[in-house]
């Protein structure tokens, strides 16, 4: 019980401050917790002190008189609970609790109030307080238990926040994934097979700038896309989603060829986050007679021609990357395609980048190509898993690979 005699009460609270302000943490796997009053009644701060004393398990109690020493404590300690007087020079009531909110809301807090205070107690907890105490109506297990229970609802509250921003995220990124990862356009009896797959790089948590988009027309022929913007992450994703439903909108809107190519590279000059992103792109015309293709490269690399059993690279003359140069041109390549049962592989540069040996080298282009020709006349969705499979295996010990990686194999249907 506190003494009425006030010298003592000064005496006492000089030996509080001694004891609580200098006391060592208690050592062990699991740390007491650590416990800021900011009170500045000595006297009730002794009977805190007394009653952390006697609680077990134990707490290490630190004690400041003022609002603002308790924000300057907070700057460089880190405290699991602020027992917290409404009743301060410095900051009076529900003003108080906003006040340390403001500047340590990861803390949890318990309000102490007086014996007729329980109505601001109640109006403390609605305003984000975890619990409050009555001042002389508490004994030391009630004490320790407010201060755990007010540690773990302020855990669960954070893990919540944490769970909700995680969901939210995922609805971002489930947004950006339709953008980027897009149905075909196909029509029903056109004739035309698409394999698509996208891999995020390893260490990425987000989709990044790679995209791909194919749309049919009624009289059968198609345009294929496979696109990739510089960097990674939600600008640049945003960025690849912009391309490409401007692609597909354009193709829609019957824009050919390297007019196509130049509204793409004026959206991205507005759309992009940094003057230094730019985006490559391989733009393919399929023609309804299944023999011609228009190829337009902006930047990007080549593509593999699957016929029979033979895989072989192409790599026709092309244009800048988008966001390189003013004006710049991009030429158009017809190509007569094999008769018979032959396929088209597009691709970004994730899938050949990742390295092989300890020394950096990179699977490249001819390692690609190589590991492609040994899978000779594999169905399309076995050629396009199997090949990304190889190349991530190949990389696997040396670090994995860490851009992303689209792959769109396009072919005519026999018979179809």
């Amino acid at each position: 019980m506190l003494s009425d005699n006030a010298t003592d009460v000064g005496e006492r609270a000089d030996r509080v401050d001694a004891r609580v302000e200098s006391s060592p943490r208690s050592p062990g796997p699991e740390p007491e917790p650590v416990v800021l009053l900011v009170e500045d009644d000595p006297g009730d701060a002794l009977l805190v002190e007394e009653l952390v004393a006697d609680s077990r398990p134990g707490m290490d109690l630190r004690w400041v008189r003022s609002m603002a020493d308790a924000v300057a404590w907070l700057q460089t300690e880190r405290a699991d609970c602020v027992l917290l007087d409404l009743h301060l020079p410095d900051a009076h009531g529900l003003d108080a609790l906003a006040a340390l909110r403001e500047r340590a809301d990861d803390v949890a807090v318990v309000v102490l109030t007086g014996l007729a205070g329980e109505a601001t107690g109640l109006a403390a907890v609605a305003a984000g307080a975890q619990d409050y105490l009555v001042k002389g109506g508490v004994d030391a297990e009630w004490l320790g238990r407010a201060v755990r229970y007010a540690v773990q609802r302020k855990q669960t509250e954070q893990a919540a926040v944490a769970l909700q921003a995680s969901h939210l995220q995922a609805r971002e990124n489930a947004r950006l994934e339709r953008g980027l990862l897009p149905t075909p356009m196909l029509r029903q009896s056109g004739g035309l097979e698409v394999v698509n797959r996208y891999h995020p790089g390893r260490a990425q948590a987000l989709l990044g700038g790679d995209f791909y988009d194919v749309v049919q027309a009624p009289d059968g022929s198609a345009e294929v896309l496979i696109g990739d913007v510089s960097g990674h992450g939600p600008d640049e994703a945003a960025l690849g989603v912009a391309l490409r439903i401007a692609w597909r909108t354009l193709v829609l809107s019957g824009v050919e060829g390297s007019e196509r190519l130049r509204r793409l590279d004026q959206l991205l000059d507005a759309e992009r986050p940094q003057e230094h992103i730019f985006a490559t792109l391989t733009s393919l015309s399929l023609a309804a007679d299944r023999r011609r293709v228009e190829v337009m490269r902006a930047g990007h690399p080549g593509m593999m021609v699957r016929t029979g059993n033979r895989v072989e690279w192409l790599e026709v003359p092309g244009g800048p990357a988008l966001g390189i140069l003013p004006d710049a041109e991009w030429p158009r390549h017809e190509l007569l395609l094999p008769e018979g049962d032959w396929g088209l592989v597009l691709f970004t540069d994730g899938l050949f980048e990742g390295r092989t040996d300890t020394h950096g080298a990179r699977l490249g282009e001819e390692g690609l190509l190589a590991e492609a020709q040994r899978l000779g006349a594999a169905a399309p969705d076995v050629f396009v898993d199997t090949l990304i499979g190889r190349a991530q295996d190949l990389a696997e010990e040396f670090g994995g690979i860490d851009d992303d990686v689209a792959v769109v194999h396009v072919r005519w249907q026999e018979n179809a």
